[in-house]
């Protein structure tokens, strides 16, 4: 007898009336209820039954579900994954055989088999890997825009580049933030990648100064500037980083005010998103983008649909500047756009030469009468690899994460750094919470600096105390997830402070927003502090363009308490000490680029709290995200 027909009637995992391989590979928990029914459902409407044709069909459904934009049907068999928590015996499954497979997938009339079938079906089957139409259409239209801006800007007038890099870069010898900004200047499309604190976002603020005085040398006008970000979040922080870097850098008033009205906004808000529609929006290929640059932060967490969108609303004749960690976590949506489009250059590519005659490489480019550039898509991207924000055994520890070296980083936690402590544990386990009194320890001395300066009516002290200190989750739910550890910090607090957390809206509450609120311009990820006023009144207090704001609890709607926060909502923030509570290493979250962002939070210290197997499977687990898009961009 099949576990389905002994299951629950209500429980919503499985598929009762699925069949075949559908109710198999349901069973097992590669396939969810959903990608089940939407292949049941283009089954009767296209009168298809062939059983294989189906399991295809609930695949193609089931990869951007988890992040992939298509599925290869010659590898699923070993790499799928599956989502209870039970083992499975994967190749036992009944898996066709992929050539058979593949070979039947191509007359069936749900299928568009190869890159030139004009027919409109819902699947499309390209080689061995079978996407949703949609999601190859726009990987099609990513490529050939990105691909079609992959050349000079125009004419640049090389002398007064050379001089306003000579006048915004320190010192003589020409480093790969000197050559990103020139770069940006002679190129329609450019790429600024790189890890945390290697100076991405003020390199931007340069960018735009070396454009203006393009701009002012040809007698043109000043150029119209687009700043943008995936979330309200990173777009607050790319507006107040180049705010900031306009107040220090030594340029005229001119400049700098034109700096300081620039403003910045999300990707949605940029493109005009159209009411009851999450992927249609006002400017299009039909109706574009007034802007002449258009900077895009956090680029990582941008998805192949919002790419797409953006790419069809930029001018062809304006500057796209992407910036981003390649490195970092994707998009909780289907693809990994910046990974695929820095590719190779995240690791080799610009280091085949001195950054010096890199530079020569790219100024030539200024003068039209020189020979042309080669076209290739790496010739627009510039990998920032100098760390300015940390350094010691965390940057170590980063870079080992970060080319999958398990050894390496290991021989780290192992070393006992001072910045770097390894707790060799299973947080899940009964009596982990004896090895994790360190992590205690450091949680309870930063929970008592907010409250105590959140009593006191400190404000700026209990901000700089809520970031002295941050204890991260993969899981959100669960025995490692944050539910669990909010409380469990909660509890450690109760126990150690007076009156702690008495109601609701406690003195000392440490605030995340969870959901965009654009009347007090509050954006989901931001962080504060509930705080005490005179008269027994309270305060929310957040920060905002390098002060502070308050604002009443009772205005506040969508807020969570944030003693712990997920890895995933931590990505563009950083704090002094990180504690990392790693999962079991049968999560399907649990990757390198996971462990590799949880890292680069840190800024002076960090705990790591997971076994040696688990720290061996995330470094040993890149994120697997299948795409075609790297392949169209470099072949």
């Amino acid at each position: 007898m099949s576990a389905l027909d002994t299951v629950d009637l209500h429980d919503t995992r499985y598929v009762r009336r699925a069949t075949g391989a559908l109710r198999a590979f349901n069973e097992a928990g590669v396939l969810a209820a959903a990608d089940v029914h939407v292949a049941l459902r283009l089954a009767q409407l296209a009168q298809e039954e062939g059983e294989r044709t189906l399991l295809a069909a609930a695949l193609a459904v089931r990869a951007p579900r988890l992040g992939s934009v298509c599925v290869d049907l010659a590898t699923i068999g070993t790499t799928a994954t599956i989502d209870l928590d039970a083992p499975v015996d994967l190749p036992a499954l009944p898996w066709p055989d992929p050539e058979a497979w593949i070979d039947g997938l191509a007359s069936s009339p749900l299928v568009a088999a190869g890159e030139d079938d004009g027919e409109d079906r819902p699947l499309r089957l390209v080689g061995t890997t079978l996407y949703l139409d949609r999601y190859w259409r726009d990987e099609r239209s990513v490529a050939a825009d990105l691909l079609s801006r992959n050349e000079p800007a125009g004419a640049v007038d090389a002398v007064v580049l050379a001089d306003g890099l000579a006048q915004l870069f320190d010192g003589d010898e020409p480093d790969l933030q000197r050559l990103a900004a020139a770069t940006c200047v002679l190129r329609r499309l450019a790429v600024v990648g790189g890890g945390p604190g290697t100076g991405k976002t003020t390199t931007v603020t340069r960018i735009l100064v070396l454009l203006d005085e393009q701009a002012d040398a040809a007698g043109a006008p000043t150029p119209l500037v687009a700043l943008a970000a995936p979330t309200g979040k990173a777009a607050v922080r790319l507006e107040e980083a180049v705010h900031e870097e306009a107040s220090a850098l030594e340029l005229s008033e001119r400049e700098r005010a034109r700096l300081l009205e620039t403003r910045a906004s999300t990707l949605h808000r940029l493109l005009g998103r159209r009411a009851g529609s999450a992927n249609r929006f006002r400017h299009d290929r039909r109706n574009q983008l007034p802007h002449d640059v258009v900077v895009v932060d956090e680029t990582s967490m941008v998805s192949l649909s919002m790419t797409a969108r953006l790419l069809e609303a930029v001018r062809g004749d304006a500057r796209l500047i992407l910036i981003g960690d390649p490195k970092q976590l994707a998009s909780v949506e289907a693809g990994a756009v910046l990974g695929d489009l820095v590719g190779p250059a995240a690791d080799a590519l610009l280091m085949r030469e001195p950054a010096r005659s890199r530079l020569a490489e790219v100024a030539r480019q200024a003068v039209p009468a020189t020979e042309p550039p080669s076209g290739a898509i790496g010739d627009g991207i510039v990998v920032l690899r100098r760390v300015h924000r940390f350094a010691g055994a965390i940057a170590d520890l980063a870079e080992a994460v970060r080319g999958g070296d398990a050894e390496a980083g290991l021989a780290i936690l192992r070393a006992g750094h001072d910045d770097v402590r390894w707790i060799d544990v299973d947080i899940a386990e009964l009596d982990a919470r004896e090895a994790l009194r360190p992590v205690r320890q450091i949680a309870v001395a930063a929970g008592r600096r907010i409250v105590e300066a959140a009593r006191a009516g400190d404000a700026a002290a209990a901000m700089a105390a809520l970031g002295s200190f941050r204890l991260l989750c993969a899981h959100r739910r669960g025995p490692y997830g944050v539910a669990t550890w909010n409380a469990v910090v909660e509890s450690w607090l109760a126990n150690e402070l007076d009156r702690f957390a008495e109601d609701a809206w406690y003195v000392g509450r440490p605030l995340l927003v969870t959901q965009n609120d654009y009347g007090l311009r509050l954006y989901n990820g931001d962080t504060g502090v509930i705080v005490a006023r005179e008269g027994g009144g309270k305060s929310a207090v957040f920060e905002r363009q390098g002060g502070l704001v308050e604002i009443s609890p009772t205005r506040l709607d969508a807020v969570d308490t944030v003693h712990a926060l997920t890895i995933h909502k931590s990505q563009g923030s950083q704090v002094d000490t990180v504690a990392v509570l790693l999962p079991d290493p049968s999560s399907r979250i649990l990757t390198r680029e996971l462990l590799y962002t949880a890292v680069t939070r840190a800024r002076k210290s960090m705990v790591v709290c997971g076994t040696e197997t688990t720290i061996r499977a995330a470094l040993g687990r890149p994120v697997a995200h299948a795409s075609g898009l790297e392949r169209r961009l470099w072949g």
